[in-house]
């Protein structure tokens, strides 16, 4: 296994920490939507939680496999986030604004490891967030279109 840049894995720390409060918000959502929206968005959260939960995995595993010790405490995802914890959000529009906004900062954070992962030429990293970024942006197109 090649060395990686200690600046490099700790970003992929920060990509987990960061869905993982990610996660907890779109949970939070799901519990709490009220309004016309409830259940086409309350489906929609628990979707998208779902997913999270997978991604959370995948980026925990890749950690690893690096060679790293993935964060997996609480006050580490708190810290180390570029995603805050949300306040209790019951509004479908505010929650969709979140949605968003936040896998744009999910998406700046890929791209930037994109380009470190493929200078170290660290092809299964490369890939995984290739993956996220194709979905991400799809996701994002509907979102704004929903918002619209």
């Amino acid at each position: 296994m090649d060395t990686y840049d200690e600046q490099y894995t700790n970003e992929l720390n920060i990509l987990l920490a960061s869905y993982q409060i990610h996660y907890q918000n779109l949970r939070s959502l799901h519990w709490n939507i009220k309004g016309q929206n409830f259940f086409e968005l309350h489906l929609k959260y628990e979707e998208l939680y779902t997913r999270a939960q997978i991604i959370i995995d995948d980026i925990a595993e890749r950690v690893l496999t690096l060679g790293v010790i993935p964060f997996s405490r609480l006050s580490d995802y708190l810290r180390e986030s570029i995603i805050d914890e949300n306040s209790i959000i019951t509004n479908g529009e505010i929650g969709v604004h979140y949605i968003f906004d936040s896998q744009q900062l999910l998406l700046t954070l890929e791209r930037s490891l994109m380009k470190k992962s493929a200078n170290f030429e660290d092809e299964g990293t490369n890939s995984l967030l290739s993956d996220l970024v194709r979905e991400k942006e799809k996701t994002n197109w509907m979102f704004s279109s929903w918002l619209k």
